[in-house]
């Protein structure tokens, strides 16, 4: 199994974002989890995924509003 990277403009690109808005995500503790090795920072393809899932929301209104997945209740 290959584990895919994306680099910090990669991911900003992704999210049509600054890359700016990820440092900053990563200087407060916000964001994907990341990986830092010396000084180079990327973010795992699967990170990056589980965290577009959990930023899911059903309404605008309350702000911890999860989508209901239409799986959920299936099994």
């Amino acid at each position: 199994m290959t584990i895919r990277h994306l680099k910090q403009r990669e991911l900003a690109d992704r999210w049509n974002i600054s890359p700016r808005t990820l440092e900053r995500w990563r200087w407060v503790g916000e964001g994907p989890q990341f990986i830092k090795i010396g000084g180079r920072v990327v973010y795992r393809l699967e990170d990056v995924e589980a965290y577009e899932r959990n930023q899911l929301r059903a309404s605008t209104a309350e702000p911890g509003a999860r989508v209901q997945s239409s799986l959920a209740g299936a099994a």
